[in-house]
């Protein structure tokens, strides 16, 4: 499935809250774990008086064996996985990228946001320009207060969002792969509704708004029990489906606050319309917003 799983840490806690969903995929995928530092250099030289720049390589090379001493730390945290360590020297999120790009396979794990400093980078920003430049799968956790970075976590469903497009639909077969051998039930989503200006005006033919909701609701149902249908074929034993009127990013936030342990699986853009959402602005809501993890697969 994956070759790899890259990790990037910039040594703070905050970034380390990736870390239980990681040991968990790595262990349960078999999938070996690269975890990667960055030194920029440029941003390391900004921090420095023009009077002490000779003192820039020292600096460097304090850099990088603080990095490598720690990422082989956070290595032996990992009991059930193959992992090595590297430290690179130049922009976080071109680094990151570039990893990605020599690999198709490879599995992305990062934070949300973490700490800036001498010799870290700014996770938020690192992510958000990762989530928009790689092709690569990512798996984005949004760090937050009561996150841990100690232990494994655990799993027990995939939510996924679906509008109705070929696009969004591409996450299923991935996901079928990945509940299988994680042993987790598919619970197939769909939030629908009707947008206000699509419905009347004052010099526009009024339609009766509850029957075409009704219309709308009924499709979905229909639409999401067809998907049903289709993933069992694929082999995964427990799949559900549910429908929910209301806006999709708002929806799948909620959803997922209800129930514990939840992965949510989502393609990163799709088309828009009365019955479709446009998913590469609903996923940036998904990640930003929710306490889930969230895997991000780009559509081909």
């Amino acid at each position: 499935m994956y070759s790899k799983m890259l990790i990037p840490l910039d040594g703070s806690k905050t970034a380390e809250k990736v870390l239980p969903y990681a040991r968990y995929l790595a262990s349960k995928l078999k999938v070996p774990v690269e975890l990667l530092a960055v030194i920029d250099i440029a941003e390391m030289a900004s921090h420095i008086a023009a009077e002490k720049a000779r003192f820039l390589d020292t600096l460097v090379e304090d850099g990088v064996r603080a990095s490598t001493s720690y990422l082989r730390g956070i290595a032996t945290t990992f009991a059930d996985a193959k992992v090595t360590c590297a430290v690179e020297k130049g922009r976080a999120e071109d680094t990151i990228i570039e990893k990605g790009a020599a690999d198709t396979n490879l599995l992305i794990a990062m934070a949300t946001h973490g700490r800036s400093g001498l010799n870290r980078f700014l996770l938020g920003s690192v992510a958000e320009k990762v989530l928009r430049g790689t092709s690569n799968p990512l798996l984005l956790i949004r760090a937050t207060e009561e996150a841990k970075g100690e232990g494994d976590a655990k799993l027990t469903s995939i939510i996924v969002p679906l509008d109705g497009s070929e696009l969004a639909e591409s996450v299923l077969p991935t996901t079928a792969e990945v509940a299988k051998m994680l042993g987790l039930e598919v619970v197939l989503f769909r939030a629908y509704h009707i947008p206000y200006n699509a419905y009347g005006s004052e010099d526009a033919y009024v339609i009766n708004y509850e029957e075409v909701l009704a219309a709308v609701r009924d499709e979905a149902q229909e639409y999401v029990a067809k998907k049903v249908t289709e993933l069992k074929k694929l082999g995964v034993a427990q799949v559900t489906a549910l429908t929910k009127e209301g806006f999709p990013g708002d929806e799948i936030i909620a959803m997922g606050r209800k129930t514990p342990d939840n992965l949510i699986a989502m393609c990163s853009h799709g088309r828009s319309g009365v019955r479709r959402f446009v998913l590469g602005s609903v996923t940036e809501t998904v990640v930003r917003h929710s306490g889930d993890p969230v895997l991000v697969l780009r559509a081909q």
